[in-house]
């Protein structure tokens, strides 16, 4: 690390430790030549992700607005959104892809929801999959219906 003092092109780590939310590292150096002493902050560089929109604009990936969609789904439902969002963040950044589709990140959201909570999940679906009448609604819950009792059957045959 340069020293801003000198400009050098070493220095010596004092000391380490994690900044509280643990995103980052904060370190103290010592400049060999001068003596001056300063501090660093270590973070993980993060890759960009555009996000394609329906209409074909491109845009960067927005955590707040990922956070909006998840908060109205699970709105007095007992699922922390955060949880949520962070999970599809950590999985988008560790897939290294550079682009996606709003279609695939919705996905993404619909199948962490469904394994969360089912009210969320149909009330995420129903802006998302943008149902145009109640027939497409029910077809849904009818689905999820099916699976939890053929769910329900498996875990009884395993108890016999």
């Amino acid at each position: 690390m340069k020293c801003p003092a000198c400009n050098s092109q070493d220095s010596r780590v004092l000391d380490s430790r994690p900044v509280e939310d643990g995103t980052s590292i904060k370190r103290r150096r010592e400049c060999p030549v001068c003596g001056k002493r300063f501090t660093t902050y270590e973070v993980i560089d993060s890759v960009s992700i555009a996000v394609v929109k329906r209409d074909g604009r491109r845009e960067f990936f927005d955590r707040h607005k990922l956070m909006l969609g998840i908060e109205r789904a699970c709105q007095k439902r007992p699922v922390n959104a955060d949880d949520v969002a962070t999970a599809i963040e950590t999985e988008l950044q560790n897939s290294l892809v550079t682009e996606i589709s709003s279609k695939e990140i919705g996905e993404l959201v619909l199948s962490h929801l469904k394994d969360i909570d089912i009210v969320s999940y149909i009330r995420f679906a129903s802006v998302y999959r943008e149902f145009k009448d109640i027939d497409s609604f029910m077809e849904v819950i009818k689905s999820l219906a099916k699976k939890k009792r053929r769910g329900a059957k498996a875990e009884g045959e395993e108890q016999k």
